[in-house]
């Protein structure tokens, strides 16, 4: 007889006894930032971008410029508009997000 508190749900596998949960989303998205020519620049661009709250990761290609972030939500025009700013503010162009 199987005990009643093995979970037959996988996602199941997340939750503690008492029913809480510990999954995080990952979200990816990748946005085009020109002037990232050198690790100086990827740099200076991970760092602003990393510092954002709504960002839990971020990935920074020196020459194509391609910075890929991860945010636990769903990004949206107000996380856009973010990043578009602090990108303007470290000193380079915020060129929008990169679509599939």
């Amino acid at each position: 007889m199987r005990s009643p508190l093995v979970a037959e749900d996988p996602v199941s596998n997340c939750c503690t006894p008492d029913g809480s949960c510990h999954t995080t989303a990952e979200i990816k998205t990748t946005y085009k930032v020109d002037g990232v020519g050198s690790a100086h620049c990827q740099g200076v661009v991970q760092k602003a971008v990393g510092d954002l709250a709504e960002v839990t990761a971020v990935e920074v290609e020196i020459g194509t410029g391609l910075v890929t972030v991860t945010t636990a939500a769903e990004p949206d025009e107000a996380l856009d508009a973010l990043i578009a700013k602090t990108v303007d503010e470290a000193g380079y162009d915020f060129a929008g997000r990169v679509t599939a």
